[in-house]
């Protein structure tokens, strides 16, 4: 192994800390009083962080996003593989022009949906619940097609030898299909949580009810709270954002390795 380069090792640390400047700028407004940060002065409080919390209501966001963009990226990464897995490994009657559909929805605005999806759910009285937040996230056709990519790249002489074995195809996809397509799998569960978890206009249509409100919606909320002469309390939105950044950068921490590894894998025979 070559020795690191010290010159592009600090390069890239330079790089890096340019980057997280916004994020580390924030996270350094979010310790501020709203009082020291207009008149630019030092000071360090942790009370934004339990003000977002308990007088503004933040844990119940929070727990909110985290059922909402857990539970829609459970079911939706469950039928992205399964429809891969039939568009990958099977040949039936109109498969084709059904697979060409679901990539065509890639093509469609999704404000396109808000309204069929509002009226569909007031119907069934569906509004102001967990079920109007998750149904209409659960179908995602660029899962589909990223893993049904990712599936064909698998050998089929590996389904045909489990076939032989006597297994049937929920097992072939279960214990072959899914653990050799780990990867891809992360890749696309940590893109489904990410862009739900950042979701605000279907949220902000679909629910009136405040128990039931996002980290997206309660955030947006807090641009109103005016800490004197029509100025924003941007030490409090700071905190709040730190907040909803957390659980993504935990989930990345999380998939990180199969990321590296689904990028990587190919490049080395």
């Amino acid at each position: 192994m070559k020795p690191e380069n010290p010159f592009l090792a600090g390069l890239a640390l330079i790089a890096g800390l340019l980057f997280l400047s916004p994020v580390l700028y924030s996270v350094w407004i979010s310790f501020q009083t709203a009082d020291a940060y207009y008149a630019g002065e030092l000071g360090f409080t942790l009370d934004n962080y339990g003000r977002a919390v308990g007088q503004y209501n933040f844990a119940r966001y929070l727990l909110n996003s985290l059922i909402v963009s857990g539970l829609v990226t459970l079911f939706g990464i469950t039928f992205a593989t399964m429809a891969a897995f039939a568009f990958a490994r099977y040949s039936f009657r109109g498969g084709n022009l059904l697979f060409g559909a679901t990539v065509a929805t890639l093509m469609i605005p999704s404000h396109i949906s808000l309204i069929p999806n509002y009226l569909s759910l007031a119907k069934v009285g569906l509004l102001d619940t967990y079920a109007g937040l998750i149904l209409p996230a659960i179908s995602n056709g660029f899962a589909a097609f990223f893993l049904r990519q990712y599936i064909r790249g698998i050998p089929k002489a590996l389904d045909e030898a489990a076939y032989m074995d006597g297994a049937k195809p929920l097992q072939v996809l279960w214990r072959i299909i899914v653990p050799l397509s780990r990867p891809a799998i992360a890749s696309m569960a940590l893109y489904i949580f990410m862009t739900e978890w950042n979701s605000y206009i279907w949220p902000l249509v679909a629910v009136g009810d405040q128990d039931l409100y996002t980290l997206q919606i309660g955030l947006a909320r807090l641009y109103r709270i005016n800490p004197g002469e029509g100025l924003v309390d941007w030490p409090l939105v700071m905190a709040a954002s730190t907040i909803t950044i957390l659980p993504v950068l935990c989930g990345f921490l999380l998939v990180e390795r199969h990321l590296v590894r689904g990028i990587t894998m190919g490049a080395v025979k």
